[in-house]
């Protein structure tokens, strides 16, 4: 198994930028795809972005397309989601997840962080 971590959240004016990261143990995280969620209150979990596990590929939800960018360090084990252009509409708890299969169905996705809440004030 693979354990997740994510870090980086917190509170940031619209228009302004935070990164997250994800951090893995246990396993490689260069054995997975992996991707980035998220879950407003009151909402459902909503797709945010994946990468294959070579990083050659990314797909980004189109509410982000263009703002928000997913890499990945497989040396370091850790994935990282670059947010610009915030808008207080992408306040939500973020979640981290490994995946065998590089895909957007987040149903399919094996592993998860706990979250890390991201708040982007007006």
């Amino acid at each position: 198994q693979v354990q997740l971590v994510e870090s980086g959240g917190g509170l940031v004016q619209a228009a302004g930028s935070l990164r997250l990261s994800c951090a893995a143990s246990g396993r490689s995280v260069s054995r997975y795809a992996m991707g980035w969620v998220r879950q407003a209150p009151g909402k459902e979990r909503e797709f945010v972005a994946a990468i294959s596990r070579s990083g050659s590929s990314t797909t980004y939800a189109d509410s982000v397309k263009g703002r928000f960018t997913i890499s990945r360090d497989n040396a370091k084990n850790t994935v990282y989601l670059e947010m610009n252009s915030l808008k207080p509409e992408d306040t939500a708890v973020y979640y981290c997840a490994a995946a065998f299969s590089f895909v957007v169905d987040t149903r399919k996705w094996d592993y998860w962080g706990q979250g890390t809440q991201v708040t982007v004030s007006s």
